[in-house]
């Protein structure tokens, strides 16, 4: 027998050794690994249930809810779009009951937004920063609220913390805005080398945005 088919043989003895070990292992724990298996398939078919059963008709419930909600919130009756009229749930609501769905983290945002409009500033910092998305102008517009809400407070160290989370966003609408309310605080405080920083921001990287249409007259005025 050459050498050759020598290793051949040895490899196909191998092989059947293997096969073999996988058979005897098999055969030895079947009911541990048919466990195993019907665990799986029991976690798979859970999951598919809580998501199809549970989690989506609350997300679409919660959905219903907020819509009200967002219809005060559109009118400016933020104290309705908060705690509802009796009939229909507010964010408050939709948050408590359906916080972990699509509708109630969206709510947070309302939330805080509201609570801003209404002077209540600590509450509008508590709820805009329980808000998660990835959504990036949501996100910007997020930070941007809480560094008014901070602003409003006299905290204006914090609110410009907040303002540049925002403009790191770099979404081509909400950045220049932002970057115009951190030229305006930082020129009220007396920083007109920070404010012209923002300012030539806007000029040099937003061009086409609303700020830079009259930001040569805030970029002259914090030269002078």
């Amino acid at each position: 027998m050459s050498k050759k088919e020598t290793t051949v043989e040895n490899n196909l003895e191998n092989v059947e050794h293997a096969l073999g070990r996988t058979e005897k292992f098999i055969e030895d724990n079947q009911k541990t690994l048919t466990i195993i298996l019907l665990a799986l398939i029991v976690l798979v078919g859970g999951y598919w249930a809580y998501k199809k059963f549970y989690e989506e008709p609350r997300n679409t419930e919660a959905q219903k809810s907020l819509f009200q909600a967002q219809q005060y919130f559109g009118n400016e009756e933020f104290q309705l779009a908060l705690e509802g009229d009796g009939m229909e749930s507010g964010f408050l609501d939709v948050i408590e009951n359906s916080g972990g769905t699509q509708a109630g983290k969206l709510a947070r945002y309302y939330a805080g937004i509201s609570y801003l409009h209404l002077g209540d500033y600590e509450s509008a910092i508590d709820y805009l920063k329980q808000f998660k998305t990835s959504n990036e102008e949501l996100k910007s517009l997020a930070q941007g609220a809480i560094g008014d809400a901070y602003l409003e407070l006299g905290n204006q160290a914090e609110a410009l913390k907040q303002y540049n989370k925002a403009i790191a966003v770099n979404n081509a609408v909400t950045a220049p805005f932002y970057l115009m309310k951190k030229g305006l605080v930082l020129e009220a405080g007396g920083d007109k080398e920070g404010a012209l920083e923002s300012f030539q921001t806007i000029k040099d990287d937003f061009s086409e945005s609303v700020e830079a249409r009259q930001i040569d007259k805030y970029i002259t005025r914090v030269s002078l």
